[in-house]
């Protein structure tokens, strides 16, 4: 089978989080194949998970001054503050094979193809298992500060957190694939309880092992032929059609409203 792949550009927080939605809804509808989507930020953004509580979990003041954006995403996970970074997204519906109907499994099997990108590389990523952390009743609200299972680590840093949502049996998982990791900026951003110099232990960026760094665009290859070797997948690099950009042009207000960032009041109606 061949997927679509958007190759790599840079939008606002709340155009990346519309489009998203946007090629998740249209793949549901119209039972299209998988969509492999990397994107960057600009400006530099927080993203929180559908079910935070922005108040008591990001300093949306500091954000405001710092000309940081802030947008809720559609999918769970904690905090993710958007610089440095490149972003994956991935839509799939129930008639793609390759997953299973559910998350932990979907998780495992694209941190594999990560994980394979990465090789790629010369980084040797593993899957994490559950974390004495995330174990905790009380999580830290910062993807960062802990790996969740599946998530990718290397040498017990984390570099990459993701998150999913699950519709009619399909899914949309996205996450963050760190280039470099500013612990300090991070932590003055969301409220996480580990000091910068803790945060430094717990994550790394793809840069910062390799001695000669790479482009965003780079990454997004090594990536791609992750997939590619992983699932046996061919990719066809498209755009975004007609319908999904009249949408995401459509669903960009719901993202850029206090409404949604702040209550998750869905102002758009249901994701599909």
């Amino acid at each position: 089978m061949t997927w679509r792949l958007i190759p790599y550009q840079s939008h606002s927080a709340f155009q990346n989080m519309a489009i998203d939605e946007a090629i998740f809804r249209e793949t549901l509808k119209h039972q299209k194949p998988p969509t492999l989507r990397f994107f960057g930020w600009h400006p530099a953004a927080v993203s929180v998970g559908y079910f935070q509580d922005v108040p008591k979990e990001i300093h949306v003041g500091r954000c405001r001054s710092a000309g940081v954006d802030m947008v809720r995403r559609m999918t769970g996970g904690k905090a993710v503050y958007h610089q440095d970074e490149i972003t994956y997204s991935l839509s799939a519906g129930p008639w793609e094979r390759r997953f299973p109907d559910g998350i932990v499994r979907t998780y495992e099997i694209i941190s594999s193809c990560l994980a394979r990108g990465l090789s790629e590389l010369g980084i040797h990523a593993m899957l994490a298992e559950k974390s004495a952390l995330a174990r905790k009743k009380e999580r830290a609200p910062c993807c960062f500060s802990e790996p969740a299972g599946k998530e990718l680590t290397v040498d017990g840093r984390k570099i990459c957190g993701s998150a999913q949502v699950r519709s009619h049996g399909g899914f949309l998982q996205h996450g963050s694939l760190l280039m470099t990791f500013d612990p300090a900026a991070t932590a003055a951003l969301i409220q996480s309880p580990a000091p910068p110099e803790q945060l430094r232990n717990r994550a790394v960026g793809v840069n910062e092992l390799v001695e000669t760094p790479v482009s965003a665009e780079e990454l997004c290859e090594a990536l791609r032929r992750g997939f590619c070797d992983a699932l046996g997948v061919d990719f066809c690099e498209g755009e975004l059609t007609p319908e999904e950009k009249a949408m995401s042009d459509r669903l960009v207000k719901k993202y850029e409203s206090d409404a949604w960032n702040r209550e998750r009041k869905k102002e758009d109606g249901p994701a599909v």
